[in-house]
């Protein structure tokens, strides 16, 4: 057993099975909801960038590689200075979602370097321009660009030309949960000499405003390098550093002057610092305080071309009288070959490095994603900041109906910059991948959600802070599933109670869905589903007039799949807990009905063999919105595999399946999909076979939906064949666009009309997979259409995933596929391993976009990878699959 596996062990016995320091410091909390208080909703106005390092925040606290502890009292990140920025660098920058000309980006590059699930170890790379950041032509040029052109990025504006920067690598190393070693690098990478300005910062985060019985925390200088600090709930730690050239103290508290106008009781304000360091004016009282609650060692450095200095800065709850004792710097090194050792028991070891590489930054990208997250609506709404009253627009707007809503977890979040926030139907996909480095936590963010602070009284999810009631995918059941087979094949046991305790929390929000997104009771599902509202012709989360009604082929196949894993669930739990059999009995009818409802109406074209939404007008006859989109493949998703020995073990199960069978055929009534293999095994599947080899059909042509990465979201048949239609006297239309969309109808952010998305890859080939494991050489489909090679299914299953792979992997030339024309900077000495996991990817090139640090679902490829021998073959753009993956053959 590893020794992070020790320490996890350990930790899994605590009431709260969490470190107590870890990353749990934003990249990002200016510009969220929780922080607006303005009066019309506008939080990307309410509290912009150009504010946000003089207004003290309500709701937590950001900065650049941070750490902090478990409820964000004390908090700790780097700040720097390189000589000619305006401002100190003290958080990552990016463009609010009406700035961009596709939404908001940030505008940084910075990498998750790696990552253990205890944080005993983690390493963060930032990239500081030498040159003056660019922020005013990031705003000119992107505001001057149309949604025809692509963003404007910071490799763009020539700031790392020519090596012009610096390398600040910042790692942590722990010597107990309360000691944490903090070693910052910072690399000069132009050949000429640099300076530059490092604050290591410490700061309490301020909830003394907010809260007038809260007692002051204090940090107070004891001598030259060290800092005590103390909190009530924490009591005292100690900041050891170097000897600086400064030691500089402020108050974390809004600059009034800046931000209201009103004086100032003391210079003592939150962006003292600023002032301090760039031109000097208030440092020497700055110097001449000696306690406040945020605190920097001030270092000056100068570095020759190419030359690396070190700052060394430790943070414990003990009393060192030589806190940097000879061989301290031994620490990093230690954990960093327990980091190795961790990875190495839990990753294939038969892969390329390259493979290894991508893997491991997802998983620890995943691990850096871990936010501490705080908002109690009813407070936020009935509360003022200190700068703006209450107000009526704020009360009766945005989520004022989530008054139960109280949050303050640590949560794994999709990206903690353009996404500082959690959401319900992302967090399901995270944990496939937390799995597999700490199933604890894993299930504990599942289970967290259906928590009474989370889940709404009636049974709905949270989906977002921006809109807690919209509606996203209810994928909650089959992540469920997945965490449970994924650590049950991991460590040979699966954890019954954990289904038993999801099971009961999901049935409510089953039973809401059944209730509230079933307009008519046909099992004909709407709701418009975050995620897939953008391929459909209008947006679908807009409520249509009551004589309008949307019958969404997705939203029935995920009711569908829904239905399907919450009868497995039930299944599995059975074998121990007999009480749980009638409610896969329950679930099996549910499944039965649902399917009936996709396959019986309007849903399904015979004329194209496909899925389509259709819209009812009154009582006119159903019109398909014949629009070929990932839509009509979900019902793909539902598929399950049941071995006979289940109706053996559950003779009751099996009876009521048998009248039920009987009941409907003797009534003539649809029957869904349930074929018998040659073995003991049963297929049960939304998708009859004849559909299901038309689907693939359309699915793994080039010319349509399959692409050089993956799965297109809307076929590229829409490129040369736009749909319209016209309702009311107005014309919608839709086309394939294959990277950022060209449309401003759903927002900002409105990019998916053609992109490929990894986890609604990963779920086609999981069930693509599954559906071969039970057909095996019986059916073989043609992959890629036209190429005359006929696959089984398992095999098509691999070719998507060698099509993923290939979008973060080096090929010959040493290029990835996402960086597309910024590969000249990632094949630059020292750069060459850097990936980052971006939010979607181009349909045809494979060019990353969206979101740049979305590790959150683009994680999967980290599973995907998994367990796979894999043989690199040269690939360029725009070919077919570029990996050949293999179970079964060695690399021979």
């Amino acid at each position: 057993m590893s020794a992070e596996h020790q320490r996890l062990a350990i930790n899994y016995k605590k009431p709260i099975p969490l470190e107590q320091w870890g990353p749990y410091l934003s990249e990002r909390q200016w510009g969220t909801v929780r922080e607006d208080y303005g009066y019309h909703g506008d939080a990307w106005g309410y509290l912009p960038f150009d504010q946000s390092h003089y207004r003290t925040y309500r709701w937590g606290e950001d900065g650049i590689a941070g750490i902090s502890d478990y409820f964000q009292n004390l908090c700790f990140s780097v700040a720097l200075w390189n000589g000619k920025d305006k401002i100190l660098k003290e958080r990552l920058f990016g463009l609010g979602n009406y700035e961009g000309n596709h939404g908001e980006d940030v505008k940084e590059l910075y990498y998750y370097q790696d990552n253990i699930p205890t944080h005993y170890y983690m390493e963060y790379l930032y990239k500081y321009p030498q040159k003056e950041f660019p922020y005013e032509d990031l705003k000119a040029t992107n505001r001057s660009r149309s949604m025809l052109d692509p963003e404007y990025e910071i490799l763009d504006t020539g700031v790392f030309d020519n090596d012009e920067y610096f390398d600040v690598n910042i790692t942590y190393a722990k010597q107990n949960s309360q000691d944490i070693f903090i070693k910052i690098d910072v690399t000069n990478r132009y050949d000429k000499p640099a300076a530059i300005t490092v604050l290591p910062t410490l700061w309490f985060y301020n909830r003394w405003v907010y809260t007038p019985d809260e007692q002051k925390p204090t940090l107070t200088l004891l001598n030259k390098t060290t800092v005590k600090a103390y909190h009530r709930r924490m009591g005292h730690y100690y900041f050891y550093f170097q000897q600086p050239e400064d030691a500089l103290f402020t108050e974390n508290e809004t600059n009034l002057a800046k931000a209201t106008g009103a004086a100032n009781a003391t210079p003592f304000v939150k962006d003292a610092f600023h002032d301090a360091i760039i031109d000097g004016a208030i440092r020497k009282k700055l110097r001449n305080k000696k306690e406040g609650t945020k605190f920097s060692p001030v270092y000056e450095l100068k570095l020759k071309g190419g030359e690396t200095k070190t700052i060394y800065c430790r943070l414990t709850n003990k009393v060192e009288d030589k806190p940097f004792n000879n061989g301290f710097e031994n620490i990093f090194a230690v954990r960093k070959k327990e980091a190795d050792d961790f990875y190495t028991t839990i990753l294939p070891g038969n892969i390329p490095d390259d493979l290894k590489n991508i893997q491991r930054k997802a998983l620890a990208g995943m691990l850096w994603s871990k936010q501490y997250y705080h908002y109690d609506v009813e407070r936020w709404l009935t509360t003022s900041d200190g700068i703006t009253p209450v107000n009526d627009g704020k009360k009766t707007g945005r989520n004022n109906d989530w008054t139960h809503l109280k949050n303050q977890d640590i949560i794994a979040m999709p990206d903690k910059w353009e996404y500082p926030w959690y959401a319900a139907w992302d967090l399901a996909f995270h944990c496939i991948s937390l799995v597999m480095v700490d199933p604890v936590f894993a299930k504990n963010q599942l289970l967290l959600m259906m928590r009474e602070w989370y889940m709404k009284p009636d049974g709905q999810l949270p989906a977002y802070e921006w809109n807690f009631s919209d509606v996203n995918p209810p994928v909650q059941a089959w992540a469920a599933l997945e965490v449970y087979r994924i650590e049950k094949e991991t460590s040979g046991t699966g954890d019954v109670v954990f289904l038993k305790k999801i099971f009961q929390k999901l049935l409510i929000n089953f039973t809401w869905w059944i209730n509230r997104k079933d307009r008519k009771g046909n099992n004909i599902f709407e709701g418009g589903f975050l995620g897939l509202d953008n391929i459909g012709v209008f947006n679908r989360s807009h409520n249509l007039s009551d004589a309008m009604q949307l019958e969404q082929a997705d939203g029935t196949s995920w009711m569908g799949m829904y239905a399907l894993n919450m009868m497995d669930m039930a299944l599995e739990i059975a074998k121990h807990d007999g009480a749980f059999e009638d409610m896969a009995t329950k679930f099996f009818e549910h499944f039965v009905l649902i399917s009936e409802a996709l396959n019986s109406h309007s849903l399904w074209n015979e004329e194209d063999k496909f899925y389509y939404d259709s819209l009812r007008i009154g009582d006119d006859a159903p019109m398909p919105l014949r629009i070929q989109s990932i839509v009509g493949l979900t019902s793909l998703f539902a598929v399950s595999i049941m071995d006979r020995e289940v109706f053996e073990r559950l003779p009751d199960f099996k009876k009521r399946v048998d009248w039920f069978e009987n009941y409907r055929e003797k009534n003539n009534l649809f029957w869904p999909n349930e074929e018998h293999g040659d073995g003991e095994e049963i297929l049960i599947s939304l998708v009859k076979k004849d559909r299901l080899i038309h689907l693939l059909h359309r699915m793994l042509n080039e010319d349509e939906f399959l692409s050089p990465g993956g799965i297109r979201a809307l076929s590229k048949y829409h490129a040369a064949n736009p749909y319209s239609v016209t309702i009311d006297g107005i014309k919608y239309e839709i086309q394939y666009d294959p990277g950022d969309s060209t449309s401003n109808l759903f927002g900002g952010n409105s990019n998916w009309r053609g992109p490929v998305w990894v986890p609604i890859n990963y779920l086609i080939i999981r069930s693509v997979k599954k559906y071969g494991e039970f057909y095996g050489d019986h059916l073989k489909v043609e992959c890629p259409v036209g190429s005359g090679k006929f696959l089984n299914l398992v095999e098509v299953s691999k070719v998507l995933t060698d099509r993923i792979v290939s979008l973060l992997a080096l090929n010959e030339a040493g290029e990835r596929r996402l960086y597309g024309d910024d590969n000249w900077f990632y094949k630059k000495p020292g750069n060459e391993k850097l990936v980052l996991f971006y939010e979607y990817f181009h349909g045809d090139s494979g060019r990353g976009l969206g979101a740049s640090h979305q590790t959150g679902w683009t994680s999967l490829v980290a599973d995907l990878i998994g367990g796979c021998e894999v043989k690199k073959e040269e690939w360029k753009e725009g070919t077919g699959h570029e990996i050949f993956i293999d179970d079964d053959e060695d690399d021979g």
